[in-house]
């Protein structure tokens, strides 16, 4: 039995006209709740990232009521009987407390370090789909710098927030901040100064690092969210190539209450593994390391895992140096810290952020792209992003080069060495592999149009031979191959009297020109659909011999 809804419900209309009276916003409602959004799985890649921060910030508000900023050394008296009578910071002593006494205290923090964890992967694997499906092109390449901006404050925020609780494990990953920092060229002495409040470790620098974790970086984070989310909604969501789809339309469901319900969901779920995590997986367990002291050195540490790649350069590092002048006392460059904390970050950030300015460059592309590619069919730029993953990858991995070491019995110094060969010749060999491997997926996309799927049956020609029929691909799939554009190229053929076009004139040209091409073009075009002549034969032959399966 089903009823009609003939009016609108009392529990709608009566705050709907209220607001419409008040604010004039009916029109602006019905406009932006009726706006659609394509419906593809990997479009909710980034929504993990927004619930994650939106758990982050709940979480952290709930922590900061116990939390004491303050390197004051206070004698410990709390319930964690092995610690007691020890001489720790208030911060250490005000975590443990929040550990054991606080009611959901240990709940929160560990679903707070969860929450930090899944934000960072959450933006980096939302970053990569946007990389390897072309997403950041015209109009959004603002929107792809905001989000470079926010991943590179999401590690400082994980870096700040890791260093609060001051504990040993903490506190070995603070002195190679400070480290890192005192090593910087001409302002390394100042910077330290500045954060520590004179010599390591001073007795400012967890106040400082809370005042950034949860004022200054958090409401940067917060400004940049929604300058990404309220671009993202005027410049219109991308979409996946398909049936009927294209860079004047979008195809899905509107916001509400189609996308509203899957994102509270998506939420709730977000919020379940979190706090499963949390519940079953136990994270940072500070009673065990006990409180920092200079003079103590931990075994096994490692950082948060986006913190890897920057530990595994500083472990693969030779010990490089240079003495100014010749001369130790004029100053001396510690190369050995100054290109593992400098270069692996910049060659990473500053690529991301360039990418999409220099891919125009070389390809001279200023067209608005609204469907998103298929990373099969740019094969290059599939290449170049995972030849990227696979240098990070590298770096990460001998971030833990002596735990890899003890546990599979291997010589230390030969695991350097495997990854001083392997930072280099790996990403290429990647770059080569998925050049590849594209080009094979794209010969495969190639066949199903031409020649369509398998059937599952056989039929037997008349010289004896047996073929296996194939049936055209369902609409929505060949639109999905069809969708596939050549990637733009700069004409760069001469003219008749042997001149080639502006801006490809010159060194720098004549570069970029070899660059277009070689990054540009088609590289296995799609054939007009047809059948295989024999099947043709076979099936028009009058012979019914088949063979099903």
């Amino acid at each position: 039995m089903t009823t009609e809804l003939k009016t609108v419900p009392k529990a709608i209309s009566g705050p709907s006209t209220f607001l419409d009276d008040r604010l004039g916003g009916a029109n602006f409602l019905k406009r932006n709740l009726r706006k659609i959004f394509p419906d593809h799985w990997s479009f909710l890649l980034g929504e993990i990232a927004l619930y994650s921060f939106i758990i982050l910030l709940l979480t952290g508000t709930f922590l900061t009521f116990w939390f004491k900023p303050s390197m004051e050394h206070v004698i410990y008296d709390g319930v964690y009987e092995p610690l007691k009578g020890v001489g720790m910071s208030a911060a250490y002593a005000s975590t443990m407390e929040i550990s054991f006494e606080v009611r959901g205290g240990l709940l929160m923090r560990q679903m707070h370090h969860w929450a930090a964890l899944l934000f960072v992967a959450g933006m980096t694997v939302h970053m990569l789909r946007v990389f390897f499906t072309g997403a950041y092109r015209k109009p959004r390449e603002l929107n792809w710098i905001i989000g470079v901006l926010l991943l590179t404050l999401a590690l400082a925020e994980g870096l700040t927030g890791y260093s609060l609780p001051d504990d040993l494990l903490s506190g070995a990953g603070l002195r190679i901040t400070e480290g890192v920092a005192i090593s910087l060229p001409l302002v390394g002495t100042f910077v330290t100064f500045f954060l520590f409040g004179g010599e390591y470790p001073g007795e400012d620098v967890i106040a400082r690092f809370y005042s950034l974790h949860i004022l200054l970086i958090p409401g940067i984070l917060l400004a940049l969210i929604s300058a990404h989310m309220v671009l993202m909604w005027v410049q219109k969501h991308t979409q996946m190539p398909g049936k009927g789809r294209t860079n004047q339309n979008v195809v899905g469901a509107p916001f509400y209450p189609a996308f509203m319900a899957k994102a509270g969901a998506y939420f709730l779920f977000t919020l379940g593994v979190i706090a499963g995590l949390a519940t079953f997986a136990q994270i940072n367990p500070i009673w065990l390391f006990g409180p920092y002291t200079p003079a103590d050195i931990s075994a096994g540490s490692q950082p948060d895992w986006y913190m890897g790649f920057l530990e595994g350069a500083l472990r693969i590092m030779p010990p490089w140096e240079i003495n100014l002048f010749g001369t130790t006392h004029a100053g001396t460059l510690p190369l050995s810290v100054i290109i593992p904390a400098l270069v692996p970050m910049g060659i990473i950030m500053t690529g991301l952020a360039l990418y999409p300015f220099l891919e125009r460059w070389v390809t001279g592309d200023n067209r608005e792209h609204h469907v998103a590619d298929r990373p099969r069919n740019n094969p290059h730029r599939t290449s170049i992003g995972i030849s990227a993953m696979t240098f990070y990858g590298v770096l990460w991995l001998l971030g833990a080069n002596d735990e890899i070491s003890a546990n599979f019995h291997i010589s230390l110094n030969w695991t350097t060495y495997a990854g001083r060969f392997l930072i280099f010749v790996a990403p290429a060999l990647a770059y080569l592999i998925t050049y590849r491997v594209c080009l094979g997926l794209q010969r495969q996309d190639a066949a199903v149009v031409s020649h369509g799927v398998e059937s599952g049956v056989i039929k037997r020609l008349p010289h004896g031979e047996f073929i296996e029929v194939h049936t055209p691909p369902a609409d929505d799939i060949e639109a999905h191959v069809r969708g596939k554009e050549p990637v733009a190229m700069l004409p760069v053929a001469e003219d008749t009297a042997g001149i080639p076009p502006r801006g490809m004139r010159g060194p720098l040209g004549k570069l970029r020109a070899r660059m277009s091409k070689a990054y540009g073009g088609e590289k296995i075009p799609l054939d007009e659909g047809h059948e295989h002549e024999e099947e043709h034969a076979a099936i028009g032959s009058g012979e019914d011999r088949s063979i099903t399966h």
